[in-house]
């Protein structure tokens, strides 16, 4: 192994090991601080100086994206004006692996004033911003990832973690559906995947291939071409659904040498298929169809009659990938 891959693997293990030992760590403080961040009726104000006030900027954001209102205030600049964005009423969350940044510390006496409480993520919990804390989360790291033990590397990746598991523990209690996240994010992939349903996406009407049991599977095979949906529903003499024939079926069929003159669709159909309900979401339909390799779900109402038919090219199409 050469001399950078032994570098690299060191940063991984180093940074690994610091997200780990906050597990030991874990006590009633962070319930304590998770409730503190739960009840606030304002916002979640993010705060921190130089690497910690990045990783704050992307708390602050998976704050947001994750149904707890919150925003990232630049301690300096909040000594400067930006402190009239904090209202009674919000939460501040600051970072400070020292526990002692003088910008972080300047903005504490109006803090205080507006009676705004704070949990302080440090990894020195005996600090000063420590003793002016409500709730202090240790996250402290025993070595940094940088070769001399200077550069935030493990701290900030202990840190980030720790402010996951915050926002993860905050998304539980608000009870944050699919559906509440693809609304934060209306537009990529992640909010197209919660917002459809196979209601949307779903072929109905004349667009559903049916056959029933006593039809010459010859003629079920034409409705299968021109439904081009590469199978068909099987139906009985009441339209409850019964089974489907797919492409895949008639293809085995060939291949045992099996004539297909003087079958029926119900001598040929697969009985008991997989199907799905018109409100599950389509990212689900799409699992079901890779955990059974199949590239079509049937959908029924409530008297088992066929109501649509939902293809696995519908749900690419969409972006559900």
């Amino acid at each position: 192994m050469s001399r950078l891959r032994r570098l690299a693997e060191r940063v991984f293990r180093l940074e690994a090991e610091a997200i780990l030992g906050l597990i030991a760590k874990l006590d009633e403080r962070f319930d304590r601080a998770v409730a503190l961040l739960h009840g606030c009726p304002g916002r979640v104000i993010v705060t921190g100086m130089g690497k910690s006030g990045l990783i704050g900027r992307k708390i602050a954001a998976t704050l947001a994206s994750t149904g707890t209102p919150a925003y990232f205030l630049h301690p300096a600049e909040g000594v400067h004006g930006d402190l009239g964005m904090v209202a009674r009423g919000d939460v501040v969350l600051a970072l400070s692996n020292s526990g002692e940044t003088d910008e972080v510390l300047a903005i504490l006496p109006p803090l205080k004033r507006l009676g705004v409480p704070i949990v302080l993520l440090t990894g020195n919990p005996g600090s000063t911003l420590a003793r002016q804390a409500e709730v202090v989360l240790d996250v402290s790291v025993a070595e940094e990832a940088c070769p001399m033990n200077l550069a935030p590397t493990s701290s900030t990746t202990a840190a980030l973690a720790a402010g996951d598991a915050l926002a993860m523990a905050l998304l539980e209690l608000r009870g944050l559906r699919p559906e509440d996240y693809a609304a934060l994010h209306p537009r990529g992939t992640l909010g197209w995947r919660a917002l459809f349903r196979v209601a949307d996406l779903m072929h109905t009407g004349d667009a559903v291939p049916v056959a029933r049991e006593d039809t010459p599977l010859t003629d079920a095979i034409v409705e299968m071409t021109k439904k081009r949906l590469g199978m068909t529903t099987v139906v009985d003499a009441a339209d409850r659904l019964v089974g489907v024939i797919t492409d895949g079926d008639l293809r085995r069929l060939h291949l045992r040498a099996t004539s297909f003159d003087g079958l029926t669709a119900g001598q040929v159909v697969t009985r008991q298929p997989k199907t799905i309900r018109a409100d599950e979401l389509a990212a689900k339909a799409l699992e079901v169809m890779e955990s059974w390799a199949i590239t079509s779900l049937v959908i029924a109402d409530g008297a088992g009659r066929p109501e649509g038919v939902i293809h696995m090219h519908d749900i690419l199409r969409a972006k559900i990938v």
